[in-house]
Protein backbone atom coordinates (compact mmCIF):
# COMPACT_ATOMS: atom_id res chain seq x y z
CA UNK A 1 0.00 0.00 0.00
CA UNK A 2 1.59 3.67 -0.69
CA UNK A 3 2.23 6.21 1.58
CA UNK A 4 -0.54 8.62 1.90
CA UNK A 5 1.90 11.31 0.95
CA UNK A 6 2.93 9.62 -2.18
CA UNK A 7 -0.36 7.94 -3.48
CA UNK A 8 -2.02 11.84 -2.89
CA UNK A 9 -1.95 13.49 -6.87
CA UNK A 10 -3.87 16.53 -6.22
CA UNK A 11 -4.98 18.42 -2.54
CA UNK A 12 -8.16 19.68 -3.56
CA UNK A 13 -11.42 17.76 -5.60
CA UNK A 14 -12.37 19.47 -9.13
CA UNK A 15 -13.71 19.14 -12.63
CA UNK A 16 -12.60 22.04 -14.84
CA UNK A 17 -15.88 21.62 -16.65
CA UNK A 18 -17.11 23.35 -13.64
CA UNK A 19 -15.29 26.06 -12.18
CA UNK A 20 -13.98 29.11 -14.28
CA UNK A 21 -11.13 28.78 -16.44
CA UNK A 22 -8.90 31.34 -17.26
CA UNK A 23 -6.38 31.30 -20.47
CA UNK A 24 -3.25 32.52 -21.39
CA UNK A 25 0.32 32.05 -23.56
CA UNK A 26 2.41 32.26 -20.23
CA UNK A 27 1.81 31.50 -16.21
CA UNK A 28 4.45 32.41 -13.75
CA UNK A 29 3.70 31.20 -10.17
CA UNK A 30 5.85 33.10 -7.54
CA UNK A 31 6.35 37.23 -7.37
CA UNK A 32 10.17 37.05 -6.16
CA UNK A 33 12.85 38.09 -8.20
CA UNK A 34 13.11 34.87 -10.60
CA UNK A 35 8.90 35.28 -10.82
CA UNK A 36 9.15 38.84 -11.82
CA UNK A 37 12.19 38.53 -14.11
CA UNK A 38 10.56 36.03 -16.08
CA UNK A 39 6.91 37.68 -16.49
CA UNK A 40 8.66 40.72 -17.52
CA UNK A 41 10.76 38.28 -20.25
CA UNK A 42 7.72 36.61 -21.40
CA UNK A 43 5.25 39.38 -21.36
CA UNK A 44 7.74 40.61 -24.23
CA UNK A 45 5.95 38.24 -26.19
CA UNK A 46 2.91 37.07 -25.47
CA UNK A 47 0.13 37.31 -22.80
CA UNK A 48 1.28 36.59 -19.13
CA UNK A 49 -0.31 35.68 -15.93
CA UNK A 50 2.12 36.26 -12.50
CA UNK A 51 0.06 34.44 -9.76
CA UNK A 52 1.08 34.65 -5.95
CA UNK A 53 -0.47 33.61 -2.77
CA UNK A 54 -0.48 36.52 -1.12
CA UNK A 55 0.65 40.73 -2.02
CA UNK A 56 3.29 40.89 -5.21
CA UNK A 57 6.42 42.26 -2.55
CA UNK A 58 5.86 39.67 0.17
CA UNK A 59 8.58 37.32 -1.15
CA UNK A 60 11.85 36.51 0.71
CA UNK A 61 13.35 38.98 -2.16
CA UNK A 62 12.17 41.86 -0.57
CA UNK A 63 13.58 40.88 2.55
CA UNK A 64 16.96 40.43 1.43
CA UNK A 65 19.42 42.74 3.21
CA UNK A 66 23.24 42.07 1.90
CA UNK A 67 23.20 42.45 -1.69
CA UNK A 68 23.72 41.08 -5.10
CA UNK A 69 26.97 38.84 -5.54
CA UNK A 70 28.72 40.18 -9.10
CA UNK A 71 31.94 40.77 -10.90
CA UNK A 72 31.66 44.79 -11.49
CA UNK A 73 35.39 45.93 -10.27
CA UNK A 74 38.16 45.90 -12.81
CA UNK A 75 40.53 44.38 -10.16
CA UNK A 76 38.04 41.19 -9.99
CA UNK A 77 37.37 38.17 -12.40
CA UNK A 78 35.06 36.04 -13.75
CA UNK A 79 36.88 32.70 -13.03
CA UNK A 80 37.82 34.03 -9.22
CA UNK A 81 33.61 34.39 -8.43
CA UNK A 82 33.16 30.85 -10.62
CA UNK A 83 35.83 29.58 -7.89
CA UNK A 84 34.71 31.28 -4.83
CA UNK A 85 31.05 29.53 -5.69
CA UNK A 86 32.30 26.20 -6.43
CA UNK A 87 34.27 25.96 -3.75
CA UNK A 88 31.61 26.90 -1.04
CA UNK A 89 29.45 24.11 -2.80
CA UNK A 90 31.41 21.37 -1.56
CA UNK A 91 31.45 19.32 -4.75
CA UNK A 92 28.22 19.38 -5.66
CA UNK A 93 27.82 22.05 -7.78
CA UNK A 94 27.41 22.18 -11.47
CA UNK A 95 30.00 24.51 -12.83
CA UNK A 96 28.17 25.31 -16.61
CA UNK A 97 25.06 27.25 -13.75
CA UNK A 98 27.77 28.46 -11.82
CA UNK A 99 29.36 30.22 -15.36
CA UNK A 100 26.02 30.80 -16.63
CA UNK A 101 25.36 33.44 -13.70
CA UNK A 102 28.56 34.62 -12.53
CA UNK A 103 29.05 35.74 -17.00
CA UNK A 104 25.65 37.00 -17.03
CA UNK A 105 25.31 38.76 -13.90
CA UNK A 106 26.80 42.07 -14.94
CA UNK A 107 24.49 42.61 -17.62
CA UNK A 108 21.65 41.70 -15.28
CA UNK A 109 22.94 44.60 -12.97
CA UNK A 110 22.89 46.93 -15.80
CA UNK A 111 19.26 45.97 -16.84
CA UNK A 112 18.03 47.06 -13.37
CA UNK A 113 20.06 50.11 -13.01
CA UNK A 114 18.30 50.89 -16.85
CA UNK A 115 14.89 50.22 -14.81
CA UNK A 116 15.98 53.00 -12.25
CA UNK A 117 17.26 50.73 -9.41
CA UNK A 118 19.72 52.63 -7.32
CA UNK A 119 22.29 50.93 -6.00
CA UNK A 120 25.21 52.66 -3.21
CA UNK A 121 27.40 54.52 -5.21
CA UNK A 122 30.79 56.24 -3.96
CA UNK A 123 30.18 59.60 -6.85
CA UNK A 124 29.95 57.59 -9.70
CA UNK A 125 31.39 54.05 -9.00
CA UNK A 126 29.48 51.42 -7.47
CA UNK A 127 30.07 50.57 -3.93
CA UNK A 128 31.10 46.90 -3.97
CA UNK A 129 30.77 44.64 -0.33
CA UNK A 130 32.73 41.71 0.97
CA UNK A 131 31.03 38.47 2.42
CA UNK A 132 31.56 35.31 3.54
CA UNK A 133 33.72 33.06 1.17
CA UNK A 134 34.18 35.78 -1.88
CA UNK A 135 37.93 36.35 -2.28
CA UNK A 136 36.81 40.02 -3.46
CA UNK A 137 34.56 42.44 -2.59
CA UNK A 138 31.69 42.13 -5.23
CA UNK A 139 28.60 42.72 -3.39
CA UNK A 140 26.33 45.37 -5.02
CA UNK A 141 23.97 46.62 -2.31
CA UNK A 142 21.18 49.31 -1.97
CA UNK A 143 19.97 51.76 0.71
CA UNK A 144 23.30 50.18 3.17
CA UNK A 145 20.82 47.07 3.58
CA UNK A 146 17.94 46.64 2.09
CA UNK A 147 18.53 45.65 -1.72
CA UNK A 148 16.24 43.33 -1.91
CA UNK A 149 13.66 45.42 -1.63
CA UNK A 150 15.23 48.04 -4.26
CA UNK A 151 15.29 44.81 -6.13
CA UNK A 152 11.82 43.59 -5.69
CA UNK A 153 10.56 47.45 -6.07
CA UNK A 154 12.00 47.82 -9.23
CA UNK A 155 10.73 44.73 -10.55
CA UNK A 156 7.29 45.61 -9.57
CA UNK A 157 7.17 48.67 -11.42
CA UNK A 158 8.63 47.37 -14.13
CA UNK A 159 5.71 44.37 -14.36
CA UNK A 160 3.04 46.52 -13.21
CA UNK A 161 3.55 49.02 -16.71
CA UNK A 162 4.59 45.91 -18.64
CA UNK A 163 1.29 46.01 -21.02
CA UNK A 164 0.69 42.37 -21.50
CA UNK A 165 1.93 41.29 -18.36
CA UNK A 166 -1.47 40.60 -15.54
CA UNK A 167 -0.86 40.40 -11.89
CA UNK A 168 -3.31 38.17 -9.75
CA UNK A 169 -2.30 38.49 -5.84
CA UNK A 170 -3.87 36.80 -2.67
CA UNK A 171 -4.51 34.02 -5.67
CA UNK A 172 -3.30 30.37 -3.79
CA UNK A 173 -1.76 27.75 -6.85
CA UNK A 174 -2.22 24.36 -5.29
CA UNK A 175 -1.60 21.32 -7.93
CA UNK A 176 0.01 21.67 -11.52
CA UNK A 177 -2.47 20.48 -13.86
CA UNK A 178 -0.60 17.89 -15.74
CA UNK A 179 -2.15 16.36 -19.76
CA UNK A 180 -0.54 13.29 -21.51
CA UNK A 181 2.52 13.61 -20.06
CA UNK A 182 2.67 17.51 -20.48
CA UNK A 183 1.82 20.71 -17.76
CA UNK A 184 -0.71 22.74 -18.95
CA UNK A 185 -1.23 25.63 -15.93
CA UNK A 186 -2.51 25.17 -12.42
CA UNK A 187 -5.39 24.94 -10.43
CA UNK A 188 -6.09 28.10 -7.79
CA UNK A 189 -7.97 29.28 -5.28
CA UNK A 190 -8.57 33.25 -4.88
CA UNK A 191 -9.54 35.14 -2.02
CA UNK A 192 -12.07 36.75 -3.82
CA UNK A 193 -13.16 34.50 -6.40
CA UNK A 194 -12.62 31.16 -5.29
CA UNK A 195 -11.23 27.75 -7.39
CA UNK A 196 -9.96 28.92 -10.68
CA UNK A 197 -8.09 26.87 -13.66
CA UNK A 198 -4.98 28.39 -15.17
CA UNK A 199 -4.68 27.38 -18.39
CA UNK A 200 -0.87 28.22 -20.16
CA UNK A 201 1.18 27.32 -23.22
CA UNK A 202 4.22 27.52 -20.89
CA UNK A 203 4.14 27.83 -17.21
CA UNK A 204 7.07 28.34 -14.78
CA UNK A 205 7.26 27.78 -11.60
CA UNK A 206 9.48 30.23 -8.92
CA UNK A 207 7.47 30.36 -6.03
CA UNK A 208 10.12 30.48 -3.53
CA UNK A 209 11.23 28.39 -0.13
CA UNK A 210 10.18 26.63 2.41
CA UNK A 211 11.92 28.23 5.41
CA UNK A 212 8.53 27.50 7.22
CA UNK A 213 9.18 24.20 7.99
CA UNK A 214 11.81 25.16 11.10
CA UNK A 215 10.75 26.75 14.16
CA UNK A 216 14.05 29.37 13.51
CA UNK A 217 13.85 30.93 10.01
CA UNK A 218 14.41 34.35 8.44
CA UNK A 219 11.31 33.46 5.95
CA UNK A 220 8.18 35.23 5.56
CA UNK A 221 5.14 33.11 6.42
CA UNK A 222 4.54 32.72 2.85
CA UNK A 223 7.75 30.54 2.63
CA UNK A 224 5.73 27.14 3.06
CA UNK A 225 7.55 24.81 0.10
CA UNK A 226 4.47 25.06 -2.17
CA UNK A 227 5.88 24.35 -5.12
CA UNK A 228 8.14 22.10 -4.21
CA UNK A 229 5.18 19.83 -2.73
CA UNK A 230 3.09 20.83 -6.14
CA UNK A 231 5.96 19.34 -8.32
CA UNK A 232 6.28 15.83 -6.03
CA UNK A 233 2.91 15.26 -6.35
CA UNK A 234 3.34 15.84 -10.35
CA UNK A 235 5.86 13.29 -10.35
CA UNK A 236 8.61 15.91 -11.09
CA UNK A 237 12.52 15.09 -9.67
CA UNK A 238 13.21 16.99 -6.32
CA UNK A 239 17.25 17.17 -5.77
CA UNK A 240 19.24 17.76 -3.06
CA UNK A 241 16.42 17.94 -0.72
CA UNK A 242 18.36 17.53 2.30
CA UNK A 243 20.46 20.86 1.30
CA UNK A 244 19.06 23.63 3.80
CA UNK A 245 20.91 26.83 4.50
CA UNK A 246 20.72 28.17 8.18
CA UNK A 247 22.27 31.71 8.26
CA UNK A 248 24.27 32.24 11.17
CA UNK A 249 23.31 35.04 12.42
CA UNK A 250 19.86 35.99 12.74
CA UNK A 251 18.68 38.74 16.06
CA UNK A 252 17.57 36.34 18.98
CA UNK A 253 14.74 38.32 21.44
CA UNK A 254 13.38 35.91 23.13
CA UNK A 255 9.43 36.06 22.01
CA UNK A 256 10.63 38.42 18.91
CA UNK A 257 10.30 37.45 15.33
CA UNK A 258 14.15 36.34 14.13
CA UNK A 259 15.29 39.09 11.85
CA UNK A 260 18.27 38.52 9.58
CA UNK A 261 21.78 40.01 10.44
CA UNK A 262 23.13 40.35 7.14
CA UNK A 263 26.54 38.18 6.56
CA UNK A 264 27.45 42.25 5.09
CA UNK A 265 27.99 42.96 8.77
CA UNK A 266 30.89 40.45 9.43
CA UNK A 267 31.56 41.81 5.77
CA UNK A 268 32.45 45.14 7.55
CA UNK A 269 34.56 43.85 10.16
CA UNK A 270 31.95 42.65 13.05
CA UNK A 271 33.15 40.28 15.69
CA UNK A 272 31.53 37.20 17.05
CA UNK A 273 31.98 36.65 20.65
CA UNK A 274 30.60 34.62 23.62
CA UNK A 275 29.04 36.55 27.17
CA UNK A 276 32.49 36.91 28.37
CA UNK A 277 33.19 39.11 24.72
CA UNK A 278 35.66 36.18 23.90
CA UNK A 279 36.21 36.14 20.17
CA UNK A 280 36.19 32.61 18.95
CA UNK A 281 35.87 32.18 15.31
CA UNK A 282 39.47 32.10 14.17
CA UNK A 283 39.22 28.65 16.35
CA UNK A 284 37.31 27.28 13.92
CA UNK A 285 38.49 28.63 10.39
CA UNK A 286 41.78 30.96 8.79
CA UNK A 287 38.75 33.04 7.83
CA UNK A 288 36.98 33.69 10.89
CA UNK A 289 33.88 35.18 10.87
CA UNK A 290 34.40 35.27 7.02
CA UNK A 291 34.02 31.50 7.00
CA UNK A 292 31.24 29.88 4.58
CA UNK A 293 28.09 30.08 6.80
CA UNK A 294 28.11 26.30 7.56
CA UNK A 295 31.24 26.83 9.41
CA UNK A 296 29.76 30.03 10.79
CA UNK A 297 26.71 28.29 11.83
CA UNK A 298 28.19 25.23 13.52
CA UNK A 299 30.75 27.09 15.50
CA UNK A 300 27.62 29.43 16.72
CA UNK A 301 26.01 26.13 17.80
CA UNK A 302 29.09 24.32 19.32
CA UNK A 303 29.42 27.55 21.59
CA UNK A 304 26.22 27.62 22.31
CA UNK A 305 26.16 23.84 23.58
CA UNK A 306 29.64 24.35 25.53
CA UNK A 307 28.40 27.08 27.21
CA UNK A 308 24.86 26.11 27.70
CA UNK A 309 23.55 30.04 26.02
CA UNK A 310 21.02 30.61 24.25
CA UNK A 311 23.04 32.73 21.84
CA UNK A 312 25.98 33.98 20.89
CA UNK A 313 26.70 37.76 20.20
CA UNK A 314 27.96 40.11 17.29
CA UNK A 315 30.30 42.86 18.01
CA UNK A 316 30.42 46.35 16.41
CA UNK A 317 31.59 48.27 19.07
CA UNK A 318 35.37 48.47 18.08
CA UNK A 319 33.95 49.76 14.71
CA UNK A 320 33.23 53.54 13.75
CA UNK A 321 29.53 53.65 14.83
CA UNK A 322 28.23 56.32 12.73
CA UNK A 323 29.33 54.93 9.31
CA UNK A 324 27.90 51.81 11.15
CA UNK A 325 24.54 53.11 11.31
CA UNK A 326 25.23 54.61 7.53
CA UNK A 327 26.13 51.18 6.12
CA UNK A 328 23.38 49.18 7.91
CA UNK A 329 20.41 51.94 8.36
CA UNK A 330 17.59 49.35 8.49
CA UNK A 331 19.64 46.67 11.56
CA UNK A 332 20.28 49.72 13.45
CA UNK A 333 16.82 50.74 13.79
CA UNK A 334 15.75 47.31 14.62
CA UNK A 335 18.83 47.44 17.04
CA UNK A 336 17.81 50.52 18.48
CA UNK A 337 13.65 49.07 18.77
CA UNK A 338 14.80 46.54 21.54
CA UNK A 339 17.34 48.98 22.99
CA UNK A 340 20.35 47.51 22.05
CA UNK A 341 23.36 50.20 22.09
CA UNK A 342 25.56 49.06 19.42
CA UNK A 343 28.20 51.14 20.54
CA UNK A 344 28.48 49.31 23.79
CA UNK A 345 26.28 46.27 23.49
CA UNK A 346 26.81 43.61 21.40
CA UNK A 347 23.68 42.25 19.14
CA UNK A 348 22.30 38.70 20.44
CA UNK A 349 22.71 36.16 17.30
CA UNK A 350 21.81 33.15 16.78
CA UNK A 351 21.26 30.54 13.75
CA UNK A 352 17.97 30.11 12.10
CA UNK A 353 16.85 28.34 8.73
CA UNK A 354 17.12 30.65 5.71
CA UNK A 355 17.44 29.12 2.27
CA UNK A 356 16.48 26.23 0.43
CA UNK A 357 19.00 24.65 -1.82
CA UNK A 358 17.48 21.88 -3.02
CA UNK A 359 14.29 21.98 -5.23
CA UNK A 360 13.05 20.72 -8.63
CA UNK A 361 15.75 19.26 -10.39
CA UNK A 362 15.91 21.60 -13.86
CA UNK A 363 18.87 22.14 -16.35
CA UNK A 364 21.02 24.52 -17.49
CA UNK A 365 18.42 25.92 -19.52
CA UNK A 366 16.01 26.04 -16.45
CA UNK A 367 13.36 23.37 -17.83
CA UNK A 368 12.39 20.53 -15.65
CA UNK A 369 12.47 18.03 -18.13
CA UNK A 370 8.27 18.06 -18.35
CA UNK A 371 7.25 19.80 -21.92
CA UNK A 372 5.19 22.65 -20.76
CA UNK A 373 6.98 23.68 -16.84
CA UNK A 374 9.86 25.72 -16.32
CA UNK A 375 10.91 26.35 -12.77
CA UNK A 376 13.75 28.79 -11.53
CA UNK A 377 14.93 30.65 -8.15
CA UNK A 378 14.27 29.05 -4.92
CA UNK A 379 11.44 26.32 -6.00
CA UNK A 380 14.74 25.02 -8.15
CA UNK A 381 18.04 23.12 -7.87
CA UNK A 382 19.81 24.76 -10.82
CA UNK A 383 23.50 23.62 -9.88
CA UNK A 384 24.27 26.33 -8.79
CA UNK A 385 24.81 26.18 -5.23
CA UNK A 386 25.82 23.17 -4.87
CA UNK A 387 26.05 21.27 -1.09
CA UNK A 388 26.32 25.28 0.29
CA UNK A 389 25.45 28.90 -1.28
CA UNK A 390 27.41 31.59 -1.63
CA UNK A 391 26.90 34.85 0.48
CA UNK A 392 24.45 36.83 -2.27
CA UNK A 393 24.53 34.49 -4.89
CA UNK A 394 20.72 34.01 -4.40
CA UNK A 395 19.39 37.30 -6.10
CA UNK A 396 22.15 36.65 -9.03
CA UNK A 397 21.14 33.68 -9.10
CA UNK A 398 17.00 34.76 -9.47
CA UNK A 399 17.71 37.43 -12.01
CA UNK A 400 19.70 35.08 -14.39
CA UNK A 401 17.74 32.27 -14.22
CA UNK A 402 14.33 34.08 -14.13
CA UNK A 403 15.15 35.41 -17.92
CA UNK A 404 16.67 32.25 -18.96
CA UNK A 405 13.18 30.83 -17.70
CA UNK A 406 11.25 33.30 -19.59
CA UNK A 407 13.64 33.29 -23.01
CA UNK A 408 13.17 29.55 -23.11
CA UNK A 409 9.22 29.72 -22.06
CA UNK A 410 8.68 32.11 -25.39
CA UNK A 411 10.99 29.62 -27.58
CA UNK A 412 9.33 26.70 -26.30
CA UNK A 413 5.60 28.28 -26.85
CA UNK A 414 6.51 28.91 -30.67
CA UNK A 415 5.88 24.96 -30.89
CA UNK A 416 3.80 24.16 -28.64
CA UNK A 417 -0.13 23.63 -28.55
CA UNK A 418 -2.40 26.49 -26.94
CA UNK A 419 -4.06 25.93 -23.45
CA UNK A 420 -6.60 22.58 -23.35
CA UNK A 421 -10.08 24.42 -23.27
CA UNK A 422 -11.81 20.49 -24.18
CA UNK A 423 -9.29 19.13 -21.89
CA UNK A 424 -11.57 16.87 -19.47
CA UNK A 425 -9.56 17.05 -16.21
CA UNK A 426 -11.44 15.75 -13.06
CA UNK A 427 -10.25 15.35 -9.45
CA UNK A 428 -12.66 12.89 -7.41
CA UNK A 429 -10.49 12.57 -4.22
CA UNK A 430 -12.79 11.47 -1.27
CA UNK A 431 -12.28 13.09 1.60
CA UNK A 432 -11.67 10.86 5.13
CA UNK A 433 -13.72 10.55 7.97
CA UNK A 434 -10.94 10.01 10.08
CA UNK A 435 -10.79 12.44 13.12
CA UNK A 436 -8.24 15.14 12.00
CA UNK A 437 -5.94 16.82 14.24
CA UNK A 438 -5.71 20.64 15.09
CA UNK A 439 -3.90 22.26 12.38
CA UNK A 440 -2.56 25.06 13.75
CA UNK A 441 -0.91 22.42 16.35
CA UNK A 442 0.49 20.35 13.87
CA UNK A 443 2.34 23.03 12.05
CA UNK A 444 4.21 24.22 15.52
CA UNK A 445 5.11 20.94 16.47
CA UNK A 446 6.20 20.62 12.50
CA UNK A 447 8.59 23.72 12.76
CA UNK A 448 9.78 22.11 16.51
CA UNK A 449 10.36 18.77 15.48
CA UNK A 450 12.28 19.88 11.96
CA UNK A 451 14.36 22.46 14.29
CA UNK A 452 14.97 19.68 16.66
CA UNK A 453 15.22 17.39 14.51
CA UNK A 454 16.86 18.07 11.15
CA UNK A 455 18.51 21.37 11.34
CA UNK A 456 21.96 21.88 11.38
CA UNK A 457 23.05 18.80 12.89
CA UNK A 458 21.60 15.47 12.49
CA UNK A 459 21.69 12.07 13.62
CA UNK A 460 20.18 8.55 12.02
CA UNK A 461 18.13 7.83 15.11
CA UNK A 462 16.90 11.81 15.46
CA UNK A 463 16.03 11.47 11.81
CA UNK A 464 14.02 8.19 11.75
CA UNK A 465 11.62 9.60 14.28
CA UNK A 466 10.98 12.54 12.60
CA UNK A 467 10.05 10.63 9.60
CA UNK A 468 7.03 8.33 11.96
CA UNK A 469 6.17 11.25 13.44
CA UNK A 470 5.24 13.15 10.32
CA UNK A 471 3.75 9.74 8.74
CA UNK A 472 1.65 9.65 11.43
CA UNK A 473 0.48 13.45 11.42
CA UNK A 474 0.16 12.98 8.07
CA UNK A 475 -2.66 9.98 8.37
CA UNK A 476 -4.94 12.51 9.55
CA UNK A 477 -3.96 15.73 7.56
CA UNK A 478 -2.95 14.87 4.71
CA UNK A 479 -6.22 12.65 3.15
CA UNK A 480 -8.24 15.36 4.03
CA UNK A 481 -10.27 17.95 1.73
CA UNK A 482 -9.52 21.70 2.92
CA UNK A 483 -11.39 24.63 1.69
CA UNK A 484 -8.97 27.02 2.61
CA UNK A 485 -5.10 28.47 2.60
CA UNK A 486 -3.77 27.43 6.24
CA UNK A 487 -4.88 23.53 5.37
CA UNK A 488 -3.44 23.05 1.57
CA UNK A 489 -0.16 24.95 3.44
CA UNK A 490 0.15 22.45 6.22
CA UNK A 491 -0.25 19.20 3.77
CA UNK A 492 2.73 20.83 1.81
CA UNK A 493 4.50 21.67 4.74
CA UNK A 494 4.44 18.12 6.08
CA UNK A 495 5.25 16.70 2.43
CA UNK A 496 8.00 18.90 1.81
CA UNK A 497 9.25 18.18 5.85
CA UNK A 498 8.99 14.77 5.16
CA UNK A 499 11.01 15.02 2.15
CA UNK A 500 13.67 17.17 3.77
CA UNK A 501 13.92 14.77 6.49
CA UNK A 502 14.30 11.79 4.53
CA UNK A 503 16.98 12.94 2.41
CA UNK A 504 19.25 13.73 5.17
CA UNK A 505 18.84 10.50 6.87
CA UNK A 506 19.79 8.82 2.91
CA UNK A 507 22.64 11.31 2.85
CA UNK A 508 24.75 8.92 5.38
CA UNK A 509 28.10 11.78 5.20
CA UNK A 510 28.77 15.26 6.03
CA UNK A 511 28.69 17.84 3.17
CA UNK A 512 28.11 21.56 3.17
CA UNK A 513 25.17 22.54 4.77
CA UNK A 514 23.93 19.51 5.57
CA UNK A 515 26.11 17.94 8.93
CA UNK A 516 25.63 14.23 9.91
CA UNK A 517 27.27 13.71 13.29
CA UNK A 518 27.22 10.31 12.66
CA UNK A 519 29.26 10.76 10.07
CA UNK A 520 31.32 13.94 10.12
CA UNK A 521 33.11 13.73 7.05
CA UNK A 522 32.34 14.01 3.63
CA UNK A 523 32.06 10.36 1.29
CA UNK A 524 34.31 10.54 -1.27
CA UNK A 525 32.30 8.03 -3.31
CA UNK A 526 29.73 11.01 -2.82
CA UNK A 527 31.47 13.68 -4.47
CA UNK A 528 29.36 15.43 -7.34
CA UNK A 529 26.34 12.63 -6.85
CA UNK A 530 22.90 13.83 -5.88
CA UNK A 531 20.07 12.87 -4.16
CA UNK A 532 16.95 12.42 -6.38
CA UNK A 533 13.55 12.00 -4.85
CA UNK A 534 10.38 11.03 -7.08
CA UNK A 535 6.93 10.11 -6.48
CA UNK A 536 5.86 7.34 -8.72
CA UNK A 537 3.18 4.57 -8.97
CA UNK A 538 5.23 2.50 -6.70
CA UNK A 539 5.93 4.87 -4.00
CA UNK A 540 8.94 7.10 -3.35
CA UNK A 541 11.38 6.54 -5.69
CA UNK A 542 15.04 7.37 -3.71
CA UNK A 543 18.24 7.57 -6.06
CA UNK A 544 21.37 8.90 -6.16
CA UNK A 545 22.86 10.67 -9.46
Amino acid sequence: MLDIYDSRRYLTRFDVRRIPNLFTDFLVVGSGVAGLRAAIETAKHGPTLLITKSRIDDSNTAKAQGGIAVVMAPSDKFESHIQDTLTVGCGLCDRAAVERIVREGPRRIEELIEWGALFDRRKKQLLLGLEGGHSAPRIVHAMGDATGREVANTLIRVARGTEQLRIFEECFAIDLLVVDGRCCGVSTYHRHFGHQIFWAKQTILASGGCGQVYRETTNPEVATGDGHAMAFRAGLPLRDMEMVQFHPTTLYIAGAARSLISEAVRGEGAHLVDRTGRRFMPEYHPAAELAPRDVVSRAILTEMARQDATCMYLSVAHLNIEKFRKRFPSISRLCEQFDIDLATQPIPVRPAAHYMVGGVKVDNEAWTGMPGLFACGEAASSGVHGANRLASNSLLEGLVFGAVAGQNAVEAANGSPGPLEAARLVSEIEASTRTMLDVADIRNSLRSVMWRNVGIERQEARLNETVEIINFWGKYVMDKLFDQQIGWETQNMLTVARLIAIAARERKESRGVHFRSDYPEPDPALDGRHLILQRTENGLNIRME
